[in-house]
């Protein structure tokens, strides 16, 4: 009786939401149509007189605080100005630019990004996505890709089928020999190959290829009769001796200060952070509710030194090659870093979706998955929200769940949640 009653509420509430749902994704599509790459927005700004002279006055500012302690001893007037400047310039472009992946200025358009960004918001955390938003499903790539293979249960190696498809299409095999060749070349009897042009290889392939055929190499399925193949074949396809393994393990906090110094690794682990957060009380295990998002973003990760890999496991579980040794007084935030890899369950739902042939508007009544570990980024510490609490009292009631999950969620994350959760 009390499941109908919320149910009676529910259902009249949708509809006097929908429609203001609707202007609101309708306005955030506006946005983002009129975005500008940050590269093109700083020359909009340089072309005019008062967001140029803002925008100069920004730089010198950030350039005086890095070199000379320029927020400390600086007088209230340079203070004040440099205030200004920043207020001004997030009524400009370049406060809303986004950047591409794999785009010709890509280096160029995040070191903009992240000048603006860090001055703006004051930190270096990664909690956006310096890309912009794709918003795409997995049924998109389906309806074009009837070469990914049957569901994991089936007993043709996946793995295997989607290789012999790649070679099929000149565009990934091309990009395929493109990066093959770098990885699999010995450069002297101490390296085995030139690392860098190894992971610049892999990164074209991952931005030009289209996903299809690299998603199929990438997230191929295995069945259950044939693992140890079938999974190994996915574990080689970066050519790990190359681009993964090294001949020690580094800490995966230096590991990590070493990505953050470079501004595609940085970048492309921001937008990993924020595209497969773990979300417990979701039915789909995403924040976000979108798995062809984050799998491009873990995609994007593949070709830089936080290049992630399949583990020899029974269960599907990733991580960059590093481990939590020699962390000092910083092993609870090395574990939280690593396990935000190895116990994701949004990238681990993900990956079984595309091998599945699923997406996240088709899941079935189910009770949440549980977790054990943490799942918030490393860089959540101030605004923590505990994922991995479970309300004890989740409605389970399988006329809602089936209503959230058939819902558009990108519409209305939020309100799904709170009634599915």
């Amino acid at each position: 009786m009390f499941h109908m009653e919320r149910k009676t509420m529910f259902l009249p509430a949708l509809y006097v939401l929908l429609p203001l749902l609707d202007v609101l994704s309708y306005a955030e599509e506006n946005l983002r149509a009129n975005r500008l790459d940050c590269v093109r927005a700083s020359e909009q700004c340089l072309k005019e007189q008062t967001c140029s002279t803002k925008y100069r006055t920004m730089r010198q500012c950030v350039a005086g605080g890095k070199e000379s302690n320029f927020s400390m001893v600086a007088g209230l007037e340079a203070k004040d100005e440099c205030r200004s400047a920043m207020d001004a310039l997030k009524q400009s472009p370049l406060y809303h630019c986004r950047c591409k992946r794999g785009m010709k200025k890509e280096k160029n358009c995040l070191r903009i990004y992240w000048g603006i960004y860090q001055t703006l918001q004051g930190n270096d955390f990664l909690e956006d996505s310096p890309y912009v938003t794709m918003n795409s499903r997995l049924s998109d790539i389906f309806r074009l890709a009837p070469i990914i293979g049957e569901p994991a249960v089936a007993r043709e190696n996946n793995c295997l089928n989607a290789a012999k498809a790649c070679n099929l299409n000149d565009t990934c095999k091309k990009y395929r020999s493109a990066y093959i060749s770098p990885c699999t070349s010995r450069v002297s009897t101490a390296e085995v190959c030139n690392k860098r042009k190894c992971h610049k290889a892999l990164r074209q392939f991952f931005d030009k290829v289209p996903p299809k055929h690299s998603y199929g190499m990438l997230y191929c399925s295995c069945p259950i009769s044939d693992q140890t193949a079938c999974s190994e074949r996915r574990r080689q396809t970066i050519v790990p001796v190359c681009s993964y393994e090294e001949k020690q393990k580094p800490n995966c906090l230096e590991l990590q200060a070493s990505c953050r110094t470079n501004y595609i690794c940085k970048s492309r682990l921001a937008d990993f952070f924020v595209n497969c957060q773990p979300e417990t009380r979701s039915l789909s295990g995403c924040l976000k509710e979108n798995y062809a998002d984050c799998l491009l973003s873990y995609s994007g990760l593949v070709g830089t030194v936080m290049t992630p890999n399949y583990l020899r496991s029974p269960k599907i579980s990733v991580s960059p090659f590093c481990d939590c040794s020699n962390s000092g007084n910083n092993k609870d935030d090395c574990d939280k870093f690593t396990e935000f890899f190895t116990e994701n369950t949004c990238l681990r739902n993900a990956i079984q979706a595309f091998g599945n042939g699923t997406d996240v508007g088709v899941w079935q009544p189910m009770s949440p998955v549980q977790t054990t570990t943490s799942t918030t980024t490393p860089y959540q510490k101030n605004r923590e929200r505990n994922p991995n609490t479970i309300d004890n009292n989740i409605n389970t009631d399988p006329g809602i769940y089936h209503f959230c999950g058939s819902l558009q969620v990108h519409l209305c994350p939020g309100l799904c949640q709170a009634h599915c959760a």
